[in-house]
């Protein structure tokens, strides 16, 4: 971030730049800038100490407290994470002053408008004006800066007159696409181009499609969208469930991490579709039942309602380790299909049946007697869509109304019977065999190990079908395994939440009581004639005396939803059953939806209208962008032929630029060599190994900074599969020819050898 005083740092051979009729108003804008973001900076500072001193506090008060923290501390990360090198450049509208346009808007002390938004409308010319289409503009300059300041700037003319206008013969755009790559994502923010600006203000309703192949622009486009709608659509604001963005995988998101937060946006969600399911110890042992005062717990059960006679193989327990990809393609393709969100509830109704005999209850007021009619009206007392975990305490409510009212006339105090109740263990029990808190992850796994259960849950599939789902370990999860679980959590509810809301009403209960006890000491030697401490009884006054920053407070599911709009990257990958759990997550259907049919690894032949409408979405409109801005002519040239040897009709995008540089070939051996020139000639950019693992990156974790002292911190070794979405300046491929057959090994090698921005080597088959 620059922080002398001049704003420029332009090279010697672009003197002619330098010229103070074209940058001194640059050089007194920035000046003001600088100056108010030292005081906003300053004021949020200040601001921020203010809330974070106030005194605890409950309720809306304490929500409203966070928030307030949550936006300054936003704000200030952000004024302290660029300085002047916030402005994009600037536009100048016909017979009016500049307007310069910035990552974030800013105003000066008297209110003028210093920084225009990117993400407002009236910036929006200075990404969709073209000559043909110049939206009121005359001019528009772009800056490219480094930390020493402006280190070069490109001027267009859009209207007459070009004064003050510096032409360039490249323009900034193709200038960018040369640049060296990082291991993060640069955003391309100041060099977005109209047909893309486009697409990122399009409206969010409905579904929109944006189909490309590879160095389109997808994923650029993806991102500044999320930022987009996050700010500028009222629909997906703050308090209405914002943005959720989901990328391929983990390498993916480390590249585009920091994309957002340098476009001003924090808020969107990202995460991969493995994120989606917490797999972690959510069911644990079972509480004490007589922790609660209002409701028992229960031991682990068995469909049926028996209990466990083994020690579970903790399947709610996640391991270390990533879960793995499914290597049955058979098991893979049927746990994809959508159905299986229909076994969850057949699955769940064998742990909801109401006993059919009737219990005695002996209490010191009465005895009564529940009969299978009032086991199975209790059991209608749980309101629809409630998860089964949270309905049980519906459910006992209802069984310990039932008991009330059978006492008649009698005189009960209800507290009392109450605790009574969920200390009697013949109704403890009866109720914990008829409605156990269960774990999604136990109910899950014994699919996948008692068939007669897999049967009766899922009909639609054959004696083959069932047999070849059965695993000896049912806890050996797999990334096909995560579509289920995802239903089951949600049909479930997490067994956790439930644990720790009891201790919260117990803790609360207990605090309860020791305040009455100190209150009525209070009153007792309150001597005053007004007795003003009789106030204290007051719900009010008591429920303020009780900090609840000390209770147990459960995790909160940040993905669990709902979401106003999803944005998917690399989608054409997805299964049916994954799209269930996306969908699950928007009741709007407002999706952004990116990818290219020629790079689905297990074929795309549908429509992607044909295709998303079988899994429930409508509305449908498509963007195609065909310009490569990312691979070189030279391979795309080698490109084209891979893939349409599987996929004649594959759209192929056209590159704009080329490099001169060939694709290589060579021997697998020859590796090492090639590895250590490219990086002794080039200072910057990052570079790929991409096919089977290779002994000279030995320890390299897949998708992290390949092990090693520097240079080859700068190299990568991946997969196909999880090179998708990334790009580097050199791609070395070894032995693609081990990739597959069929259109697998057509895309996985289509997809490998696009990731490259400069060179590409092939080395064996």
């Amino acid at each position: 971030m620059p922080t002398h005083e001049t704003a420029f740092a332009l090279p010697a051979r672009l003197t002619a730049k330098s010229a103070p009729a074209l940058i001194a108003a640059d050089e007194r804008h920035f000046s003001a800038i600088r100056a108010a973001l030292a005081a906003e900076r300053a004021g949020a500072a200040r601001r921020l100490a203010e809330v974070r001193g106030r005194p605890g506090r409950s309720g809306e008060a304490a929500l409203e407290r966070d928030l307030e923290v949550h936006r300054l501390a936003a704000r200030l990360r952000l004024l302290d994470r660029f300085g002047i090198d916030a402005c994009l450049g600037r536009m100048v509208p016909d017979g009016d002053a500049p307007v310069y346009i910035g990552r974030f808007g800013l105003s000066g002390p008297d209110g003028e408008r210093l920084l225009v938004d990117w993400r407002a409308p009236a910036a929006e010319p200075f990404f969709g004006a073209t000559p043909a289409r110049p939206m009121g503009l005359q001019s528009r300059r772009r800056y490219r800066w480094s930390s020493a300041g402006i280190v070069d700037y490109w001027d267009e003319a859009l209207g007459e007159g070009t004064a003050g206008l510096a032409p360039d013969e490249q323009s900034a755009f193709i200038a960018s696409l040369g640049a060296s790559r990082s291991p993060r994502m640069r955003d391309v923010l100041a060099t977005i181009q109209a047909d893309q600006d486009a697409i990122i203000r399009a409206d969010s309703p409905g579904t929109l499609v944006i189909d490309g192949g590879p160095g389109t622009g997808k994923t650029v486009v993806a991102l500044h969208r999320a930022a987009y709608l996050q700010y500028a659509d009222p629909r997906l604001g703050p308090g209405r469930g914002g943005v959720l963005f989901v990328g391929p995988s983990g390498p993916y998101l480390s590249y585009v991490d920091d994309v957002l937060p340098s476009l001003g946006e924090e808020g969107v969600r990202i995460c991969t579709l493995r994120d989606l399911v917490p797999l972690r110890d959510s069911a644990g042992a079972a509480d004490n039942p007589a922790a609660s005062d209002n409701l028992p717990d229960n031991p682990a059960v068995t469909p049926g309602g028996q209990a466990r006679g083994r020690t579970p193989a903790r399947p709610d327990v996640a391991s270390s380790v990533e879960v793995p990809d499914e290597t049955d393609p058979r098991v893979a393709e049927l746990k994809a299909d959508a159905r299986w969100e229909r076994a969850i509830e057949p699955a769940v109704a064998l742990y909801e049946e109401p006993p059919s005999d009737a219990l005695v209850i002996e209490t010191p007021w009465a005895e009564v007697h529940l009969t299978a009619d009032d086991w199975a009206d209790a059991f209608t007392a749980g309101e629809p869509g409630i998860p089964h975990n949270d309905t049980r305490d519906q459910v006992w409510e209802a069984l310990v109304d039932i008991v009330l009212e059978r006492h008649g006339e009698a005189e009960v105090p209800e507290r009392q019977l109450r605790t009574l109740l969920a200390r009697t263990d013949a109704l403890v029990r009866a109720f914990a065999r008829a409605w156990p808190v269960l774990s999604p992850y136990v109910v899950v796994a014994d699919l996948w190990t008692v068939p007669a259960y897999l049967r009766r849950c899922a009909p639609w599939l054959t004696p083959d079908e069932v047999a070849a789902l059965q695993r000896t370990d049912g806890a050996a999860w797999t990334t096909a395994d995560l579509p289920l679980l995802d239903a089951a959590r949600r049909r479930i509810g997490d067994p956790a939440a439930v644990r720790i809301r009891r201790r919260r009403e117990a803790a609360q209960a207990a605090r309860k009581r020791e305040m009455d006890r100190v209150v009525d000491e209070l009153i007792a030697a309150d001597g005053s004639e007004l007795r003003l401490s009789t106030i204290l009884r007051g719900d009010d006054a008591q429920n303020s005396l009780i900090d609840e920053r000390e209770l147990p407070h459960a995790e909160t599911d940040d993905l669990a939803g709902p979401f106003s709009h999803v944005i998917v990257d690399e989608a054409q990958e997805l299964t049916d059953a994954q799209w269930q759990m996306l969908v699950r997550r928007c009741p709007s259907r407002s999706f952004t939806i990116v990818g290219d049919r020629a790079q689905a690894r297990h074929g795309f032949t549908a429509s992607w209208a044909e295709r998303l409408a079988r899994i429930g979405l409508a509305n449908v409109r498509e963007r195609t962008l065909t310009i490569n801005y990312r691979t070189p002519q030279e391979i795309m040239d080698a490109a084209e032929p891979v893939i349409r040897t599987a996929i004649p009709d594959a759209t192929v995008p056209t590159s704009v630029r080329t490099t001169g540089i060939p694709v290589r070939h060579g021997a697998i051996e020859e590796l090492d060599r090639i590895l250590d020139a490219w990086l002794a000639t080039h200072e910057e950019g990052t570079a790929a190994v991409i096919g089977m693992p290779v002994p000279a990156l030995a320890g390299a974790d897949p998708g992290r900074a390949a092990a090693g002292p520097d240079p080859r911190e700068r190299v990568r070794q991946l997969t196909p599969e999880r090179a998708k979405g990334l790009e580097f300046d050199l791609v070395i491929l070894v032995d693609p020819a081990e990739f597959g057959a069929g259109v697998t090994g057509a895309v996985d090698r289509y997809v490998a050898m696009t990731r490259a921005t400069r060179e590409l080597v092939v080395l064996g088959g």
